[in-house]
């Protein structure tokens, strides 16, 4: 188990939606967060209730993710745990998207939180201990249709971060971890223009969650890290199911496809009812 006492915690993508929820979970178990986003003006407001520390930082660059590891060290008395959150959605096939949207999918959500990782695992290496926290999607378990580059670019993420942990044992560190955090589609606005999208279908398929349930899981993951944890559990042996048997999963496309719109349409309604 790790202690808050151990040293700071970084949210990546914490102006809004999950991560700034994750941020507020980490503060209220009493970790110092460092908030960091693309968007500096509204990482520092999201940030303002929860101690006010926050930095601008793109995770595509590799020595501002150093430069904002270096820093939750300094003030936080060491760096005890790094949550890439930060991602981007882009929907359709892929022979829809230009190279450049294929591109950027794949540096934000796959290299950037390479990029995180390892920034962060320079410093809990040489310290001993530290715990990076990857928030994949079950997109990473599963090819979703609709979201094809998109999953291809939190597939990776889930290889790179489980051979990174048996790489880390393999070398002699046991007390430092890295967890994947592979949840359900999430309410929150990546997916709020997303009802009448035919490309997102999938993220609509099974248990929509909120962006606070999400985050007091990761509020308890980084306390006790695991490898891998679905939400919900039961969505996650599912979705493996499917993975293991990829004619099953192409037979099913057209049930996939009415099940995402008949979720998109439920989803519609609850909205509308609370406003959202």
């Amino acid at each position: 188990m790790i202690s808050p006492a151990r040293g700071a915690a970084v949210v990546t993508g914490a102006a809004g939606g999950l991560g700034r929820a994750v941020a507020a979970a980490l503060h209220a178990d009493g970790w110092p967060v460092l908030l960091t986003d693309l968007d500096a003006r509204a990482v520092a407001a999201a940030a303002a209730p929860l101690g006010g520390w926050s930095r601008p930082l793109d995770v595509r660059d590799e020595t501002g993710c150093a430069e904002v590891a270096a820093a939750a060290a300094e003030r936080g008395g060491g760096l005890g745990l790094w949550v890439n959150n930060a991602g981007i959605l882009v929907t359709g096939p892929a022979w829809k998207q230009d190279a450049s949207t294929r591109r950027r999918l794949i540096e934000v959500n796959a290299l950037g939180a390479m990029n995180g990782t390892l920034a962060a695992l320079a410093l809990m290496r040489a310290r001993g201990r530290g715990h990076v926290l990857n928030v994949v999607s079950l997109a990473g378990l599963v090819a979703a249709p609709g979201e094809t580059v998109y999953a291809a670019s939190k597939h990776a993420l889930l290889a790179f971060s489980l051979g990174t942990l048996a790489d880390l044992r393999m070398a002699g560190h046991r007390d430092v971890h890295v967890s994947c955090l592979c949840p359900d589609g999430i309410w929150t606005p990546m997916l709020h223009d997303r009802l009448d999208d035919p490309g997102a279908l999938a993220s609509f398929t099974g248990s929509m969650l909120s962006a606070e349930r999400v985050a007091a899981r990761a509020a308890r993951l980084a306390r006790r890290p695991r490898p891998v944890v679905t939400m919900p559990r039961w969505r996650g042996a599912q979705v493996r199911l499917l993975d293991a048997a990829p004619r099953l999963a192409l037979a099913l496309t057209p049930v996939v496809r009415a099940v995402g719109r008949a979720g998109q349409r439920r989803q519609r309604r609850r909205a509308e009812a609370d406003g959202t």
